[in-house]
């Protein structure tokens, strides 16, 4: 039963092995996306952003893209536990339609930064406005996030996922169906820039996390599981020492003596010799 015991558990330790040298792999992928795409030049939206209906490309994550529209404040939502630099507050969320190029007609939710609460957890502090009129947004591409099973108070959401965020507005979001992408908007700059701006959203970070150095830690547990498993069996195999020998002489003293003393003695090995000696000669008769 302890071999199937230490087999169980050398097992799991290298299966929690395998799954942090996946979260390793996929931490890396990520890292890598950030550093090619996070300070490239913008392109117009129509080069790269997907169109509806369309999947979004992950290798397009964070590419700077620009687009020339408006935006819609009255139907603002604010994303719920979102904190920036350990500061709690709500991310500001705001329909953006395009109104020219390829991509005219498509509707974005654009994340233009972060609020503070206000009063209380359940309110923000005051929203600047965004620019009036026509306005080219240079915006960060992101994934659409899964929609969010978690409850919120009308006008906010926990996931930016465009159309949940759409219909958490005033007045629902069938007025953009069927104008709605695969991906948002993480706002870098605007033309002409708002009255007041809201706080930046941070970079991304690109620490690969301890993922690396779990995964050795769980190999060495499954190598210990099973070193440790055959230390024991030695040392059951090997000469057994009495319990009293422990207590009354902690430095095995009397165990060596005993050891020595089951050993034959030169006396017993000669008279061996003499009686195998004597043995030869009476059949040699």
């Amino acid at each position: 039963m302890l071999a199937v015991g230490v087999i169980l558990l050398a097992a799991v330790c290298l299966a929690a092995a395998r799954w942090q040298w996946h979260r390793y792999e996929s931490r890396n992928a990520a890292i890598a996306v950030v550093e090619s795409n996070y300070d490239a030049a913008p392109v117009p939206a129509d080069d790269l952003w997907p169109a509806p209906g369309e999947p979004f490309d992950e290798s397009d994550e964070w590419r700077s893209v620009t687009m020339v529209g408006t935006y819609d404040p009255e139907r603002t939502v604010l994303l719920r536990n979102r904190p920036v630099g350990g500061t709690p507050g709500f991310h500001v969320l705001v329909p953006f339609e395009v109104t020219e190029g390829t991509s005219a007609g498509d509707v974005v939710v654009v994340d233009r930064g972060f609020v503070s609460w206000g009063e209380d957890a359940s309110t923000p502090a005051e929203i600047a406005a965004p620019p009036p009129g026509t306005v080219a947004a240079t915006v960060r591409m992101r994934p659409d996030e899964p929609a969010s099973t978690r409850d919120a108070a009308p006008g906010q959401v926990q996931a930016i996922s465009t159309d949940q965020v759409l219909a958490a507005a005033p007045g629902g979001g069938d007025w953009a169906e069927g104008r709605t992408t695969s991906a948002y908007g993480s706002l870098v700059s605007e033309d002409p820039a708002p009255d007041t701006e809201l706080v930046g959203l941070p970079a991304p970070s690109t620490d690969p996390g301890s993922h690396l150095s779990y995964t050795f830690q769980w190999i060495i547990f499954a190598l210990g599981a099973v070193g440790g498993f055959i230390i024991l069996v030695r040392r059951e195999r090997g000469p057994k020492v009495v319990a009293g020998d422990l207590l009354d002489d902690p430095d095995g003293r009397a165990a060596r003596r005993r050891r020595r003393a089951e050993r034959p003695t030169e006396e017993d090995i000669e008279d061996a010799l003499v009686e195998a000696q004597h043995g030869r000669s009476g059949q040699d008769r």
